[in-house]
This record gives C-alpha cells, sequence and structure tokens, in this order.
C-alpha cells in the first residue's frame, strides 16, 4: 500500500528531526526507506523525499548514489521531477566534477537547459567549456534561450568571454571568432573590434592590439561604430602611456624608456591629429559620390599639394556624376582651380577638356565647366581663347536632341544651355563686333531659350547702333515668345521706347501697339499701361481719348488700385476740362469704391462744390455719405460736417445735421444689439417676463434699457425724416 508507506516513512522521518546526524535513528530511518523502496521503487515521491532526507544528514556521496539509482529506477518520463533538486544538490557543495558531469548527463535529457549550466560553469570558473558551450549554442540554429535571449545576445556574451579571459579560454579561437561576427553582426561592428582588441590587450600582445585599431578605423562604416573604436583606441594609447610613466617612476628614467615614451607620445598626438580625416574617410566608405565631403577631405589636407591633387585624383575617379550628392562638377572647377593658383595654368586646361567630356546627370553642371573655362582664360587675358572656348561650348552637336531627354548626354543637350550663350554674348558684346554679336542673339531667340533681360538686351544693342526697327521687330519676338506675367516687362520697355521715338508721328501704330498689350493683359499688370496710354494720348492725341483709357483704366485695374487709377482720373481731369467735369467722375468713383474710399471722395467731392459756390449740392453729398459713417468710428466725418454747417449754414441746417446723425447712430446700434435683444426675448418666453429675471424695483436689466433706447431713437428718427421734394439724381 502506497498510502501506508508514505504515512510510516513520514512518520520516522518526523521522528529523528531535529537530532545529531550521527544518531542511529537516522539509519534505522534510512534502513525504514530502503525497506519500502523495495516495493515503492516506481513511486518517484519515495525517492524524492529520501534523497532529500539523506542531503539534509549530510551523506553527499550517498545522496548522490541515491539519485543515480533513483534515476536508473524511475521511467524517463518521470526524470523531470528530480533533476531540479539533483542540481539544486551539487550546486551547493563545491565539487566542481561532480557537478559538471551530473550538468552533462542532464543535457542529454533537456539540451535546452544549457544557460543553467553556462552560468554554472562561469561561476565555479571554468571558462574554457563555458565557452565551448556557448559557441554551441551560438551556431545552433534551432536553439531557442529560457531567458529569452537573442542570438546576437548569446554572441555577445560568448565575445565577452573571450575577450575578457583569453588567457583561460584555450579551446577556442578568440580572434576568429570575434571576426566571424564582424561579417554576421555589422551592426555591431564598433563593440566586436573593441572586444578584439581588449582580448589582444588582456594576453600582452600591444601591437596587435594596435593593428586591430587601426583596422577597424580603416574599415567601420557608421560614424556610430567609428566614434566606439576611436575611443577605446585613445584610452589604449593612454593606458600605455600611464602604464610606462608608472614604470619608470618605479625603476627610474633611462634613455632607452625616454625614447620609447616620446615615441608613444608622438604616436597618441598623431593619432588625435587624424581623427578628423578618418571620420572622413568613415563618411566617405558610406557614400563614396558624396561631393561635399571630398571638398572637406581636401580641406582637410590643406598645405599638402602631394595630399590635395591625390585626393582630386581620386574624387573625380570615384565620384559618378549620376549618383552624386551635390554637384560633381565643381570637383573639376576646384581641381583646375588649385592648379591654376599654382600657377600651372596647362594643367588647368587639361582638367577642364577632360571635365567637358565628363557625363554629367545634368546640362548645367556641363555648362558651368564651359563657362568656368571661359573665365579662366579672361583671368589672364586670353580673350580670343575665351571667345573659341565659348563658340565651341555653343557649336550645334552632330545629333541634336530634346534639352529635357536624359536618355541623351548632356554634351549633347548643351547648344540649348542660356548660361553658356548669355556669357557668349556678353563676350561677343565686349570683344567681338556688331554683327557676331547680332548672330550670336539672333541664335539665342532662333532656339527659343530667350529671357526676357536678353530680348531687352538685343534690342538695346540694336538701338545703341542706330537700328531702331529692327530693335522693335526683336521686342516683338521676344514678346511672341512669352505669355503674362514674364511679358510685362518687355510690354512696358518696347512702349517706352516707341513712344520717345516717334512721339505722335505714327500715333496709330502706338494705339495699336497699346490696344495688343493690354489685350489680354492681367488685372495687376494694367495701371501701367494705362497710365502710359492716356499719357500719349494727352501729349500726341486728343483729351477726350484720354479721359476714355482712364475710364477703361478704372474698371480694368483689380479693386485694390482703383483708389488711386480715380484719383488720377478726377485730377487729370480737372487739368484737362475743369473741375466741373469731374462730378460724373466722382458720382461713379462713390459708386464703385468700398467704405473708406468711399468717405474719403465723398469729403473731397464735398470740399470742391463748396469751393464752386454749390453749397446745397455739398450738402447732398454730406447727407448721402453719412449712411456709411458711423459716429463711433468715423468722427472726423462729423466734425468735417459740422464746421461746414457752421460756415454755410443756419440753425435749421444744424438741427437736420444732427438729427441725421442721431439717426444713424441709432440705425447702427439697433444693428449691433440686435443679437442680444433676440435672445432677451426667447429667455423671456421661455422663463417669463424679463422684469422677472432682472433685478432692482424696477424691473428692467442695463441690456434691455439700451434696446428700448435705440428703438426710440429709430422711431423719432424715422418721424423726423424729410420728405423731398424732388430727387438728387447724383446720389445713390
Amino acid at each position: 500500500s502506497y498510502k501506508l508507506w508514505y504515512q510510516y516513512l513520514r512518520q520516522r522521518r518526523a521522528q529523528v528531526k531535529g537530532r545529531c546526524p550521527s544518531d542511529p535513528a537516522f539509519e534505522e530511518a534510512n534502513a525504514v526507506h530502503e525497506r519500502a523502496l523495495v516495493f515503492m521503487h516506481k513511486m518517484p515521491r519515495i525517492w524524492l523525499d529520501y534523497c532529500q532526507f539523506l542531503a539534509e544528514q549530510g551523506r553527499v556521496t550517498r545522496t548522490r548514489r541515491t539519485f543515480d539509482r533513483a534515476l536508473r529506477a524511475l521511467p524517463i518520463t518521470q526524470h523531470r521531477r528530480l533533476w531540479p533538486p539533483y542540481l539544486s544538490f551539487v550546486r551547493r557543495h563545491p565539487l566542481p566534477e561532480t557537478a559538471v558531469r551530473v550538468f552533462r548527463r542532464f543535457l542529454k535529457l533537456c539540451p535546452e537547459e544549457a544557460e543553467q549550466y553556462v552560468s554554472y560553469l562561469r561561476s565555479v570558473g571554468r571558462l574554457d567549456e563555458a565557452a565551448q558551450v556557448l559557441a554551441r549554442l551560438v551556431n545552433d540554429e534551432r536553439f531557442v534561450s529560457r531567458q529569452g535571449k537573442s542570438n546576437y545576445q548569446l554572441w555577445q556574451e560568448l565575445c565577452e568571454l573571450l575577450s575578457q579571459h583569453p588567457d583561460r579560454v584555450r579551446s577556442l579561437d578568440a580572434g576568429g571568432i570575434i571576426r566571424g561576427g564582424l561579417t554576421r553582426f555589422t551592426d555591431q561592428r564598433g563593440r566586436l573590434w573593441g572586444a578584439l582588441a581588449d582580448c589582444y590587450v588582456r594576453c600582452g600582445h600591444l601591437e596587435k592590439a594596435r593593428d586591430v585599431y587601426e583596422e577597424a578605423v580603416q574599415t567601420v562604416m557608421t560614424v556610430r561604430d567609428f566614434t566606439q573604436v576611436f575611443d577605446s583606441y585613445a584610452r589604449f594609447e593612454e593606458s600605455v602611456i600611464a602604464a610606462l610613466l608608472d614604470t619608470q617612476a618605479q625603476l627610474g628614467q633611462g634613455q632607452d624608456e625616454e625614447v620609447e615614451l616620446e615615441l608613444r607620445l608622438a604616436r597618441f598626438e598623431r593619432l588625435m591629429a587624424r581623427r578628423p580625416l578618418l571620420l572622413n574617410s568613415v563618411l566617405l566608405r558610406q557614400n563614396p559620390h558624396n561631393v561635399h565631403e571630398w571638398h572637406k577631405r581636401v580641406a582637410l589636407h590643406q598645405g599638402q599639394p602631394d595630399k590635395i591633387i591625390q585626393t582630386f585624383t581620386e574624387a573625380v575617379h570615384t565620384v559618378d556624376p549620376q549618383r552624386a550628392t551635390g554637384r560633381p562638377h565643381e570637383l573639376w572647377v576646384a581641381f583646375a582651380r588649385f592648379y591654376e593658383d599654382n600657377g600651372q595654368l596647362d594643367d588647368a586646361r587639361s582638367i577642364l577638356s577632360r571635365a567637358t567630356r565628363v557625363r554629367f546627370r545634368r546640362v548645367e553642371d556641363l555648362a558651368a565647366v564651359w563657362c568656368e573655362f571661359g573665365e579662366l582664360e579672361l583671368r589672364h587675358q586670353r580673350h580670343q581663347e575665351a571667345l573659341a572656348v565659348l563658340r565651341k561650348a555653343t557649336a550645334l552637336p552632330s545629333r541634336r536632341a530634346e534639352y529635357f531627354d536624359s536618355s541623351e548626354p548632356v554634351q549633347n543637350r548643351l547648344y540649348k544651355n542660356l548660361r553658356v550663350w548669355a556669357m557668349l554674348a556678353d563676350l561677343e558684346e565686349s570683344l567681338g563686333t556688331f554683327q557676331s554679336t547680332r548672330s550670336v542673339y539672333e541664335r539665342i531667340l532662333d532656339l527659343r531659350i530667350a529671357t526676357p533681360q536678353i530680348v531687352i538686351n538685343y534690342a538695346l544693342l540694336l538701338e545703341e547702333h542706330g537700328r531702331f526697327e529692327d530693335s522693335f521687330k526683336a521686342y516683338e519676338r521676344g514678346i511672341a515668345l512669352f505669355r503674362w506675367p514674364h511679358v510685362g516687362d518687355l510690354w512696358l520697355t518696347y512702349l517706352s521706347k516707341f513712344v520717345a521715338r516717334y512721339g505722335g508721328r505714327k500715333l496709330e501704330r502706338a494705339r495699336d501697339l497699346f490696344e495688343q498689350a493690354l489685350d489680354g493683359c492681367p488685372p495687376q499688370h494694367a495701371k501701367t499701361i494705362y497710365l502710359l496710354y492716356a499719357r500719349l494720348e494727352e501729349q500726341f492725341g486728343l483729351a477726350r481719348r484720354a479721359m476714355a483709357v482712364y475710364e477703361r483704366g478704372t474698371r480694368a485695374v483689380p479693386p485694390e488700385q482703383q483708389r488711386d487709377m480715380f484719383h488720377i482720373y478726377i485730377r487729370r481731369a480737372a487739368e484737362l476740362f475743369g473741375v466741373t467735369h469731374t462730378r460724373p467722375i466722382y458720382q461713379r468713383a462713390i459708386e464703385v469704391l468700398g467704405d473708406d474710399a468711399a468717405r474719403e471722395l465723398c469729403l473731397r467731392f464735398a470740399d470742391m462744390e463748396c469751393k464752386l459756390g454749390e453749397v446745397d449740392r455739398a450738402r447732398a453729398i454730406y447727407t448721402y455719405c453719412s449712411q456709411i459713417c458711423d459716429p463711433r468710428i468715423t468722427g472726423s466725418f462729423w466734425q468735417t460736417w459740422k464746421e461746414f454747417e457752421i460756415r454755410h449754414g443756419n440753425e435749421d441746417t444744424i438741427r437736420e445735421m444732427l438729427r441725421i446723425k442721431r439717426s444713424v447712430q441709432a440705425t447702427y446700434n439697433t444693428q449691433v444689439n440686435f443679437m442680444a435683444s433676440q435672445m432677451l426675448k426667447v429667455s423671456g418666453s421661455a422663463t417669463g417676463t424679463v422684469s422677472d429675471l432682472a433685478p432692482g424695483q424696477s424691473g428692467l436689466d442695463e441690456m434691455k434699457l439700451l434696446e428700448q433706447r435705440a428703438e426710440a431713437l429709430a422711431a423719432e428718427a424715422q418721424q423726423d425724416m424729410p420728405r423731398p421734394a424732388q430727387q438728387v439724381l447724383f446720389v445713390r
């Protein structure tokens, strides 16, 4: 009976609890357990209790043998219950050899628990075997960590073990393993290089460690890895110098030691000085087509011509123009400029000549090279050579191509680049003949690559040589190339030059040009053209036609420019026909413009009528304008009207002005307080009368009083409103 045996054994263990381990009662209890196991040898609970009982007695060998007997007696499905107490038992005692053998047997059943074995081996100092087990785990792709560690974490643990204890791990090649990690874990190269160097440092191979650091700073690909490696390298050099200083302080300083110390210090200083160059190398390894970093590398070699030439040569051979970051032509230009600054002009020309054959990604890059070539010749007073260079650049290729066709080489598309043509035109204008310059401008117009400024320059050139009609043709050709708003400057220049040339001799042709300019002209660009047109009519045409142009201009310009246009219109009409002819202009302006501008014009209109003696007209204008003048905002208007009535009116007119002011003020107050009154009405209908809600004995709150006063003022103004006998026609 299992239950009887279990209770019996439990009672026997309880009887000897607390006694001395050498008491014979323990042997009797052990004998009882042995008797029970004759029948209960398939019961794991009996074995577990017996092994724990023996362990408490301190019988190490007997306990170990009993665990072994239990493992042999029980089926393998029950072994997982025995191994945890067995492993706990062997860990409690300083018997590493026994524990290692037990762990090896345990791993045959549970290989996934190898991390326990590694931690035990590290705790007892058997690092060589721990490294072997870790290496097997890292190489086993099917291994899944029970502690949630990734394969990289296990690898990092192995590298740390190899680098920190190279003298105790003999069975593995630390250098080979860490170098294998450099190709496997590319995002952690900085730490792995540091671990490899640390391994050699701990072994005492300082020169090998320095070689590793040098190799690392020459091969890392990221700034983060470079920073880690370089900082480790600097600390290594500092530690070597500090150790050498300590040794000399203890043993004294000899000549050899002094030389070695100077060598170490010089090496450390050189390392610090090389840091910017090494960092630049890292960035160039990331992207060898980074033009900006190549320029920085050249600047780092300042004062070393051989290094600069070598760097430029490497740069122009390395950078692919199709994948370059930046503008690759700047490398060629800077290379040629370096030779030029040192007086080697032939070499500079050779460099630029080679640059013109490079297949750049953009036409602008090739154009910049040709322009630099021409400027090089100009800087050294070789004018004809500069002209020859730019003529060669603008020559038609054997195979023409569209300017934006990226499938074609840039050399076949350069003939349409405006930058080269503009420089050639400037040189021809300065150094060439009139015919050669004209032919250059004509080719620019034929290729349809001109800008408005190019057209203006061409027309001015023709005008300087007395070819006025040809200059006007140039303007017309340029106008045909562009649309608004780019054509605006061309039209203004053309019209100004034409009027200045012919004046009134070709008036119909000038009128036709102005009409063409105004056809399709956007409103924001129409004001200047209308003013030029009107000035032409005033000087050489008819005043009536000038007024018609001004009238058209007031309708064509945008609203923000109408005010200025009406002012000019009114002033010119007054000068040409007299002030009485400005009345319809004032009336239309007041109708068209906004309130602020209309208010200003009304004041000017009334002032004009007052000067003419038309007091009634002026008063009617003030009356009309008062409808758009809130007394709280436009106090200046009411003050002006008051002064007018004091000068020209009487008591009745002043009383009428005050009545109108009250009426306007009531109108604006009613508009402002309309929402408040509606809200009060709604609340009154929902919860009772307003007097029920208002505080005080009168039952009316302040808002209600204001509302009633506004309604009273409005009613009074309506009653006092006069009924005019006849309608004032010019008041809307």
